[in-house]
């Protein structure tokens, strides 16, 4: 467990920790989504310590047995979703981030079991390599049924979200005749690059490779970043205003969330299951508060008056009562730069969500009908 600075709140004590774990899970609640209760009580049980690597020993040990269920089934559909389940079990192994051996052996099992279970969907799941910078970005792309061009969503994920679950997401998309890359935000899962300064440069990589596609529309195209990837969706919107129909920053920070007097308050809480300041920090790739500190106020887009910059369309959207990242920084997207719309829950938390909004229904109601809503007038000639 990293080691924490007085101004960080404790970690839950042993038996706190798995009182909690399973209370989530009991609830459907993140990040125990997808985790049958009973892997759960098994592991919480085995579980002795605080150790991060004994942690990653007794969720790969739960999802080891699911796997073990699904390569004896005979019946595909029950064998998807064990090994979708797998793939969550393992997850939790990694959480939040696979910093030490035994939770970088739970990460490779989650992505080893998720590529199995995405064997089995109908919708055909292809892995892109794209080279950046003497590395490669590893990306999962779904597209409908059909020779296309089809327009594209380029989206990441956030601070423990990443793209295996924009994946699944993606195919709330496809009935829309929208095909979707997901990646991993700068400083998570298999991303080359920590977040800093001009990473929202590996997204333009991502476009540059999309008009290679014969499949894809690049004259039709968008970025959704979520969580703290919503905001990657600014810079993008900025950086490619002329390639972008529109870009979405979902819940993602600006200016407010980067600040100390922001990051004390957050990191003094235990909303956050585990380890909260060793996630952040891992994105920026530093050590001490004080560092962290430092490097998340350069990421400020008040910063030489970034936000003031010419955008492509954006859509902005939280929940009013988001304890993760300020309302305020959306309300400065608002106010600031070229005009922008938005998606405000009034009663939401983070995202949004709450209130009788979950993701499904972000989707279904308010994301996939403004993407339709510029392909439109895209469509049309409207600007």
């Amino acid at each position: 467990m990293t080691l924490l600075d007085p101004r960080i709140a404790p970690p839950r004590t042993l038996e706190e920790l798995r009182e909690d774990v399973v209370r989530r899970i009991k609830g459907n609640g993140y990040p125990g989504r997808g985790i049958r209760l009973a892997d759960a009580a098994a592991a919480m049980t085995a579980l002795t310590s605080l150790d991060p690597d004994e942690w990653a020993s007794v969720w790969t040990v739960a999802g080891d047995r699911v796997v073990e269920e699904a390569e004896r089934t005979t019946r595909p559909d029950e064998q998807r979703e064990l090994f979708k389940t797998a793939f969550s079990t393992y997850t939790m192994g990694r959480f939040p981030t696979p910093v030490t051996p035994g939770k970088r052996a739970a990460y490779d099992k989650a992505l080893a079991a998720y590529m199995r279970y995405a064997d089995l969907l109908p919708q055909k799941l292809e892995v892109v390599r794209i080279p950046f910078e003497g590395a490669e970005i590893i990306g999962y792309f779904r597209k409908p049924e059909g020779p296309g061009p089809f327009p594209l969503m380029v989206q990441c994920g956030g601070l423990d979200f990443w793209k295996e679950q924009v994946a699944d997401e993606a195919l709330s998309y496809l009935p829309h005749g929208i095909c979707v890359f997901g990646m991993d935000m700068p400083g998570t899962g298999q991303s080359p690059i920590k977040g800093d300064v001009g990473s929202e440069r590996i997204f333009s990589r991502v476009f540059d490779w999309a008009e290679t596609r014969a499949d894809i529309d690049s004259t039709r195209m968008f970025m959704r970043g979520v969580s703290w990837g919503g905001h990657w969706a600014t810079p993008v919107a900025i950086a490619e205003k002329d390639r972008l129909l529109g870009a979405i920053n979902h819940g993602g920070a600006v200016h407010h969330f980067f600040q100390p007097e922001w990051q004390l308050k957050a990191l003094g809480t235990r909303e956050y299951l585990l380890d909260l300041f060793g996630a952040r920090a891992n994105v920026f790739g530093v050590k001490t508060l004080d560092e962290f500190l430092a490097y998340g106020s350069r990421m400020s887009l008040l910063i030489d008056d970034q936000i003031d910059r010419p955008c492509a369309p954006m859509l902005v959207m939280n929940g009013a009562k988001d304890s993760q990242v300020p309302i305020a920084d959306q309300l400065l997207l608002l106010q600031r730069g070229d005009a922008k719309e938005a998606w405000i829950n009034p009663k939401g938390v983070h995202m949004g969500f709450g209130a009788g909004w979950g993701p499904e229904r972000t989707i279904r109601d308010i994301i996939a009908p403004w993407l339709l809503k510029k392909l439109a007038q895209h469509d049309s000639g409207q600007s």
